[in-house]
C-alpha cells in the first residue's frame, strides 16, 4: 500500500513477569517492572536506537493510585511515566498517566496511534505494571525496599476516573469492591436463563478451564496450572467461597508481579529508524464507549457497551468477528466474558479460544495494566500469522467503559475513531428507575452474598412491587434466616421486605421479622440521653446539644438522638415550640465530628438528616435555633434548618466545608442562597467566609441578637411570643408555606388549594381565638 507517512504502527511490544518464589526473583517495583517491559518493547523493534527518538509516554495507574486513600506501603514514584521513561534513557516532551479502569490499554494505544496520525506525536511508548505480590511480600520485612522516586516534571495526570463507577449508594451498602457488584450481574444472568445456582456454576468452571489450559503454557502467567471445570468451581478450604457464585478461583488474580509496554511510531519514524516491516502491525478498528451507572441499567445481565464497541470495532476493520484468528476478551470475571458471548452470538467454546493470554484469574489481573498484555501476546501471534486478525475487548470499572481493538499484519490506513455514533444508542436507550430510600414489599431481582472472616452479608437488587423502582439494599449482620434465604435456596424472584435508614436499606424476608431487627421507635421522649439534654417547660421544648469538648459537633449517636427527640417533638400535641441550642458558650454547633470519621468508623446521618432536621419534611411546629457562639459547617446548616434563629453577639456563621474538601451537602448550597443574598451566599460556600451576628441579622440568616450569653433566653422570649398565638394557625400557616415554597408564580402560590383552610374552618382554636376576641380574654388554646 501506498501508506501516508503519518500512518500509526505498533513496532514494538515487551512483557516482562517474577513470582517471589522464582530462583531469579529481584522484588522490582513497579518502575521496575515496567522499564523491564519497556526495555523489553525497545528490543522487539529490531533496531537500536529508538529511546532517543520517543516523544510521548503514558503510564496505567497501579492500583495503589487507583482509589482515593490508597496507600503505597512501599512508597511510589511522583511521576511514574517519566520514572521508567529515565530508567530506559529516554526524553519524552509529553508524559500521560491515564485515568483506572482496564480499559485503559486498548484506550492508550488508540489515543496514541490518533496522536501519531495527527502529527501531535510521531513516536510513543505506552506501558503499565504491578507489583502487588512483591509489596505484599516485602512490606513486613525487617529492612523493606524503599520504592519512592522523585522525578518531577511535567505530568498529564487525568485522574483516577472513578466517576459514575462507585456513588455513595453503593458505597453505603458495602459495594466499594468490583467482587460484588459482578456477583450482582451473575446472579442476573442466571435469573434471565431460568439456571439453577449448580448449572450456573458449572457453565462458569466450563468457561474458565480452557483458560487455564492457556495459562499454563505462558512463562508470564501467575497461576500456571491446568484446573477441570468442576475445580474451579467446588468450594474447598483452599477454594474458598468468596462472593456467590464465585470462589476464589474464578475472579481476577491481582497478586502479582508484571509489566507491558507497547511502542508505537509512524511509519515515516519506522522507516527512518529502520524498523523492520515484519514487525509493523496495524490497528484496524478501534472503539471506546462507555455504560449508564449500574442501578440505571435496564438489563443487569447484559453489556451493550461492550458488543457494540466489539461490532463498531470489526465494522471500522472491514471484518466480522468469524474473520479473527485470535481473541482476546477481558476476563475479570465470568459475566465479563458471557455478556459477550450472549451479545456476539460466540460460543465460549469456540475453538479459537477466547484468550491468549490465559486470562485474568490464571494469567493475572496486573490491575489496570492486563490488556497490555493481550496486545502484546496478540501481536505476537500476528506476526507468526502475518495477514491473520486479532481482536483484543478491554474492561474497566462494572462493565462500564470498554475499548476494543482490532490488529493485523495487513497494512491498513488510520481510520480516525467513531464511537460518537454507537455511544449515541446506548445513551438514547432509556434509564432504570431506581429509589434509594424504599420501604415496603418486593421481588429479588438479583443478589449476592459476600463473604468476609467477620461473616457474611447478603447483598440484594430489588423491585418495589408498588411502582417497580429498583433499590439496593443489605442483609441485617444478625439476620441469619434472611441470610439462610439467599444462600440455602433460590432468591430470584422471591418476596422480600425492605426499608430505609440512615445507615442504609435493610432486607427481610418479611415485615415482621423486619420489625423484630427493627423495633419501631416510639416517638416519646426519654428521661435522658447520652449526648444531647432535654428540658420541657410546659409547651416548649428545650433541646441542647452535650458535647462541649468537641465543639457541639455531631457524630452518629448523636444525630440519631436528635432523629429521636425531634420525632417526639413533632409527634406530641402538647408541644408546641422547640428550642435547640449547645452546650456551652463557644459553640452552637460545628457540625460534623471530622475526628470521629478519620477514625474510620461507620458515619451515617439519619433520614431525617442532619440533627434530624436537614432533611425532615413535613414540619408543621416551630424550632427555633438559639446560636452561641460558633455555627460552623453543619452547624450552620442546621441553623438555616430551623424556622427561626436568635443569636448572641458572639455567633459567627460559616459554610466551612470547602475548606476540608467537602460540601454543603445537608441543605447549606440549597438554603443559604434562599435566605441572604445570592452573591454573598456564593463568597460564603467557596471561601468559607464567616458571618458575625450582625451582618447574618443584616442579610436576613438571624432574627434577633442579644448581648453575649443570652441567646438562649433571647429564644425563650421569642418562643413565649409564639405561645401567644394559636398553635392551630402556627401549625397550619407552616403547612401552607411549605406547600407553596416551590411554585415561582405569586398568584399561583396564593390560589393553591391547601387542605389547611378546610381544617382551619372546623378548628376548635378558630372558634376560641374569635370568641375570646370578642370577650376581650386571653384565649386559651387546645391544638385542636
Amino acid at each position: 500500500m501506498d501508506l501516508d507517512p503519518r500512518t500509526p504502527v505498533l513496532v514494538g511490544v515487551g512483557q516482562f513477569s517474577e513470582r517471589i518464589d522464582d530462583d531469579s526473583y529481584r522484588g522490582l517495583s513497579p518502575v521496575g517492572l515496567a522499564a523491564e517491559a519497556a526495555q523489553a518493547a525497545l528490543a522487539d523493534t529490531g533496531t537500536d536506537g529508538v529511546a532517543g527518538a520517543i516523544d510521548v509516554v503514558a503510564g496505567i495507574r497501579q492500583f495503589e493510585i487507583s482509589v482515593p486513600g490508597a496507600e503505597a506501603p512501599l512508597g511510589r514514584s511522583d511521576n511514574y511515566p517519566r520514572s521508567v521513561a529515565a530508567r530506559i534513557g529516554a526524553e519524552p516532551e509529553r508524559a500521560i498517566l491515564e485515568v483506572t479502569g482496564g480499559q485503559g490499554p486498548q484506550h492508550l494505544v488508540s489515543e496514541l496511534a490518533g496522536s501519531i496520525a495527527a502529527g501531535e506525536a510521531e513516536v510513543a511508548l505506552t506501558f503499565g505494571s504491578e507489583a502487588l505480590s512483591t509489596v505484599r511480600h516485602l512490606a513486613g520485612a525487617d529492612q523493606p525496599p524503599d520504592f519512592s522516586e522523585e522525578i518531577g516534571g511535567q505530568l498529564e495526570d487525568r485522574g483516577m476516573g472513578l466517576r459514575g463507577l462507585a456513588g455513595r449508594y453503593e458505597a453505603d451498602h458495602g459495594l466499594t469492591e468490583p467482587m460484588s457488584q459482578y456477583a450482582l450481574f451473575e446472579h442476573a444472568r442466571r435469573r434471565r436463563l431460568k439456571q439453577s445456582h449448580e448449572d450456573y456454576a458449572r457453565t462458569m468452571g466450563e468457561l474458565f478451564a480452557p483458560f487455564t489450559r492457556v495459562a499454563a503454557d505462558n512463562p508470564h502467567a501467575a497461576a500456571p496450572a491446568v484446573r477441570s471445570a468442576e475445580e474451579l468451581v467446588t468450594p474447598t478450604e483452599r477454594n474458598r467461597r468468596v462472593a456467590d457464585p464465585y470462589t476464589r478461583m474464578v475472579v481476577s488474580r491481582e497478586q502479582v508481579n508484571q509489566g507491558a509496554a507497547v511502542l508505537l511510531m509512524s511509519v515515516a519514524a519506522a522507516r527512518r529508524l529502520g524498523v523492520p516491516q515484519d514487525r509493523w502491525v496495524f490497528l484496524h478498528g478501534h472503539a471506546d464507549l462507555h455504560e449508564r451507572p449500574l442501578l440505571e441499567r435496564t438489563d443487569l445481565s447484559r453489556s451493550p457497551a461492550a458488543v457494540l464497541a466489539i461490532e463498531h470495532a470489526l465494522d471500522e476493520a472491514g471484518i466480522t468477528l468469524d474473520d479473527v484468528a485470535t481473541l482476546d476478551l477481558y476476563s475479570c470475571f465470568p459475566i465479563a466474558v458471557f455478556a459477550l458471548c450472549d451479545g456476539l452470538d460466540l460460543s465460549p467454546e469456540d475453538p479459537r479460544g477466547l484468550t491468549v493470554t490465559g486470562g485474568l484469574p490464571f494469567f493475572g489481573g496486573a490491575g489496570n495494566n492486563y490488556s497490555m498484555h493481550a496486545i502484546a501476546e496478540t501481536v505476537a501471534r500476528l506476526r507468526a500469522a502475518p495477514g491473520t486478525f486479532g481482536l483484543v475487548g478491554a474492561n474497566g470499572g462494572l462493565l462500564s467503559k470498554y475499548s476494543a481493538g482490532v490488529y493485523s499484519t495487513t497494512p491498513a490506513a488510520w481510520r480516525p475513531d467513531s464511537s460518537a455514533r454507537p455511544q449515541a444508542r446506548i445513551d438514547e436507550r432509556p434509564a432504570a428507575e431506581y429509589t434509594r430510600e424504599p420501604e415496603g414489599w418486593a421481588t429479588v431481582e438479583t443478589y449476592t452474598v459476600r463473604y468476609r472472616r467477620s461473616g457474611a452479608l447478603g447483598v440484594v437488587v430489588g423491585r418495589l412491587e408498588a411502582d417497580g423502582r429498583r433499590f439496593l439494599a443489605t442483609t441485617h449482620g444478625q439476620d441469619e434466616e434472611t441470610l439462610r434465604t439467599l444462600t440455602d435456596s433460590d432468591p430470584l424472584d422471591s418476596r422480600v421486605f425492605v426499608r430505609s435508614f440512615g445507615f442504609g436499606n435493610r432486607v427481610t424476608t418479611t415485615e415482621e421479622r423486619m420489625n423484630e431487627l427493627f423495633p419501631p421507635r416510639p416517638a416519646v421522649l426519654r428521661d435522658d440521653y447520652e449526648h444531647v439534654l432535654v428540658h420541657r417547660d410546659g409547651h416548649v421544648l428545650e433541646v441542647t446539644i452535650n458535647r462541649p469538648d468537641a465543639r457541639n459537633a455531631l457524630h452518629p449517636e448523636a444525630n440519631e438522638e436528635l432523629d429521636e427527640i425531634f420525632d417526639a417533638y413533632f409527634a406530641d400535641p402538647d408541644l408546641w415550640v422547640a428550642i435547640l441550642t449547645g452546650a456551652g458558650d463557644k459553640s452552637f454547633s460545628a457540625g460534623h465530628d471530622l475526628a470521629y470519621s478519620a477514625s474510620g468508623k461507620p458515619v451515617w446521618v439519619p433520614r431525617n438528616g442532619f440533627a434530624g432536621l436537614t432533611s425532615r419534611g413535613d414540619r408543621t411546629k416551630p424550632v427555633i435555633a438559639a446560636v452561641n457562639g460558633f455555627a460552623m459547617g453543619g452547624g450552620c446548616e442546621i441553623a438555616l434548618a430551623c424556622d427561626l434563629v436568635v443569636a448572641d453577639t458572639t455567633a459567627q456563621f460559616a459554610l466551612s466545608e470547602a475548606r476540608v474538601g467537602l460540601i454543603a451537602g445537608a441543605g447549606g448550597l440549597v438554603r443559604l442562597p434562599r435566605t441572604i443574598p445570592p452573591k454573598v451566599a456564593t463568597e460564603m460556600i467557596l471561601t468559607g467566609r464567616t458571618l458575625g451576628a450582625q451582618q447574618a441579622r443584616d442579610h436576613g440568616l438571624v432574627n434577633q441578637v442579644t448581648e453575649a450569653g443570652a441567646a438562649l433566653d433571647g429564644a425563650r422570649e421569642l418562643a413565649a411570643e409564639i405561645l401567644e398565638s394559636s398553635p392551630t394557625s402556627t401549625r397550619l400557616s407552616l403547612q401552607v408555606m411549605a406547600e407553596t415554597e416551590g411554585i415561582a408564580d405569586t398568584l399561583e402560590a396564593v390560589r393553591h388549594d391547601s387542605s389547611a383552610l378546610d381544617e382551619l374552618m372546623v378548628s376548635e382554636d378558630t372558634i376560641e381565638g374569635v370568641t375570646a376576641f370578642a370577650e376581650k380574654r386571653k384565649p386559651r388554646w387546645r391544638n385542636r
